[in-house]
């Protein structure tokens, strides 16, 4: 972790930092055409793995899309406390004979000429219409909009370290696969090597058919693991490529020219498990997140609490129309108007009553799942320290068991070369070093895996780094 941590926490700093200041659409992802040609030429370190999962990685396209759905959430939330600007047209044909016609006539008898009314007409308006007072609802929804810009930005942070975890353990996984295939290569080679010397020692009559068969079958025992590690490698290096969001070439088949150029280590990680914890709380924007999703619900029962509680608006336009008593079209009247409404639902059967039971009991679902998240938090950090602590004290058992198995291993040769010893001995002492190495490659990985899992956990992946 040492050679790269430090690289990796300013990168996943800075690329945090920006996300809290750019809107989601900054993140346009790569595409795929355009980064086959480095991964298959030039070995990837980790935090190159990093940086192509933060620009490409599947999870985190669609993550950065609900990030900007979420901008347009919040500005329809915003919405009420704006004024309404509208305009309206509309223009009338009527059949003139459901239109009522009156008498008119200058001496006041019905015998005299009628007055036509126009069967056709038109009216136009533009008004402005602003919410003074809507029984709590404008301030919520401006404190709501708040709370949504902040739910929304964590869940994409809660994204961000998910994707960095998976691609930190695959990058792991490709190691340790790797290093299984040298491990089992050995082995086979050993055997090999073992298998010809019987052979040749028994052409020369100095040693039994038995040895021969014994040396067979410890080889044919081996080559599975091999074939296996081989397998795994291939697997472990297509679900690198995934997370990294690579598209492979049609001309690569099973084998990936995939190289990582980091290695397997045990730098110490040292951390006390209650400041871990209270880390953890403290930093994990998933809790953060589910803090402000119970905002929004406590917001929800003061904007449904509104219904019981008058609206007063204030609007305020222009008008034009055509005459009525003209057929002329282009005659037409023109003013402004200005005024104020005031609505209030004074009983609407009791559906305000149950908005506001709705609201209060999510609201209380939203705070238990606070709390549940919480503990969950805590449960998740004690468990990662735990087999953080397991797999480092593995890892120091066996700091010396190879160094012993190998002096094991010639210690047995020197006896069968001198009589003392079976070749037994020798295969016996080849398998125990081939699990010794196995083990310790195995005990590498994960130490790694678990580091990085319970820096997770405790929300240290997230947090920029500290200024020099």
């Amino acid at each position: 972790m040492g050679r790269w941590f430090g690289g990796l926490t300013l990168f996943v700093a800075a690329s945090v930092l920006a996300a809290t200041r750019v809107s989601a659409q900054t993140y346009s992802a790569v595409p795929a055409s355009t980064n086959a040609a480095g991964w298959m030429t030039q070995p990837i370190s980790m935090v190159d793995a990093l940086n192509l999962t933060l620009k490409q990685n599947s999870a985190l396209v669609k993550a950065r899309a609900d990030l900007e759905s979420s901008r347009g959430l919040v500005i329809e939330t915003r919405a009420v406390a704006l004024p309404n600007l509208t305009a309206n047209s509309r223009v009338v044909d009527t059949d003139p004979n459901a239109i009522q016609q009156f008498p008119f006539s200058g001496s006041g008898t019905n015998s005299g000429p009628k007055f036509v009314v126009p069967h056709y007409s038109w009216n136009a308006n533009i008004q402005v219409v602003q919410n003074i007072y809507t029984g709590g609802r404008l301030m919520s929804a401006l404190r709501a909009a708040k709370l949504q810009k902040e739910q929304s930005m964590f869940q994409y942070q809660s994204a961000v370290a998910d994707a960095l975890l998976a691609t930190r353990v695959a990058y792991y996984d490709v190691l340790v696969a790797e290093q299984q295939i040298t491990v089992n290569e050995a082995s086979v080679a050993l055997l090999t090597e073992e298998l010809q010397d019987q052979q040749r020692r028994y052409e020369a009559g100095t040693v039994p058919r038995f040895n021969v068969l014994q040396a067979e079958v410890a080889l044919a025992n081996a080559r599975p693991p091999l074939i296996n590690a081989r397998n795994q490698y291939r697997v472990a290096k297509n679900n690198l490529c995934n997370l990294l969001g690579i598209n492979l070439p049609k001309s690569v088949w099973e084998d990936i020219p995939l190289k990582l150029s980091d290695k397997l280590d045990s730098n110490p990680f040292e951390v006390q498990l209650p400041m871990a914890i209270a880390q953890a709380l403290e930093r994990r924007t998933e809790l953060q997140a589910l803090e402000r999703t119970a905002g929004l619900q406590r917001e929800n029962v003061i904007n449904q609490r509104a219904g019981y509680k008058p609206t007063v608006q204030a609007f305020a336009g222009y008008t034009w129309q055509s005459s009525q008593f003209t057929t002329d079209l282009a005659r037409e009247f023109d003013g402004w108007e200005i005024g104020g409404q005031l609505s209030w639902n004074i009983f609407d059967g009791l559906a305000t009553y149950g908005r506001v039971v709705q609201a209060k009991a999510q609201l209380q679902h939203a705070q238990a799942d606070v709390e549940d998240r919480s503990r969950q938090i805590e449960l998740e950090v004690r468990t990662d320290y735990s087999s953080l602590l397991g797999a480092k004290e593995t890892l120091e058992s066996q700091q010396k068991v190879q160094e012993e198995a190998e002096e094991a291993l010639r210690l047995a040769r020197a006896r069968a070369e001198a009589g003392t010893g079976t070749r037994l001995d020798v295969l016996n002492a080849e398998t125990q070093l081939t699990q010794a190495r196995t083990t310790q490659v195995q005990a590498l990985h994960d130490y790694d895996v678990a580091r990085a899992r319970f820096e997770r956990a405790i929300g240290q992946d997230m947090q920029p780094a500290p200024e020099k």
